[in-house]
């Protein structure tokens, strides 16, 4: 398959990477890095990627950031920076990436725990990730063309455990090789509308 994955630098990005290019052919693409460069906040940006990367079989998303903060200090502002990356990045990810799929192609977009299990400082990430499962489930109703949508949702992997420990007191961390078996189910597998979540 030849496989885009944006965010394919990043901590989660670069393992899925790394298995998927023993058997595929992978393309990077990064805000700063890697074989295509992309802003997922700008669907000029998004359509730029596309038309650069050709015809693929399948868009992996591991990529979109949101603002974490107490609550009482989180400004409308600070909303929008998970609205228009986490959220809407992806969103226009699948509403334009679609028409450079091939037929039966599939995109896999990413979550995370905070959607079922939130922790402290996190209500705009949870609600945007929450949001993001509610569309893959939509949205798998209408897509055409044969393509298959879900989102892998990870628990706090073990390469970030010491950066974000102290915010998930309690949590079990997931292996990375756990982590890369969502990634394969979405692609690999046959599912549609599914939300994978891989947590311990």
């Amino acid at each position: 398959m030849k496989i885009l994955i944006i965010g394919g630098h990043g901590t989660i990005g670069k393992v899925v990477s790394e298995h998927f290019k023993q058997q595929h052919d992978v393309l990077i693409a990064g805000r700063t890095n890697g074989d295509f460069i992309v802003d997922i906040t700008d669907s000029n940006s998004i359509k730029n990627l596309f038309e650069n990367t050709g015809k693929l079989d399948a868009i992996v998303c591991v990529a979109g950031e949101a603002k974490w903060d107490d609550f009482n200090n989180l400004t409308e502002d600070d909303y929008y920076v998970g609205l228009k990356s986490k959220l809407m990045g992806q969103v226009n990810l699948v509403r334009i990436g679609k028409d450079y799929l091939n037929a039966n192609g599939s995109i896999t977009l990413s979550t995370g725990i905070l959607a079922d299990d939130p922790v402290l400082k996190t209500t705009s990430a949870a609600m945007v990730n929450g949001a993001i499962h509610s569309f893959t489930k939509a949205v798998a109703l209408e897509i055409e063309n044969g393509i298959r949508i879900n989102t892998v949702s990870l628990g706090l992997v073990e390469d970030a455990y010491e950066k974000y420990k102290n915010y998930f007191p309690g949590h079990l961390p997931i292996s990375m090789k756990q982590a890369i078996s969502g990634y394969v189910k979405s692609l690999e597998g046959r599912g549609q509308g599914e939300i994978i979540r891989i947590y311990n």
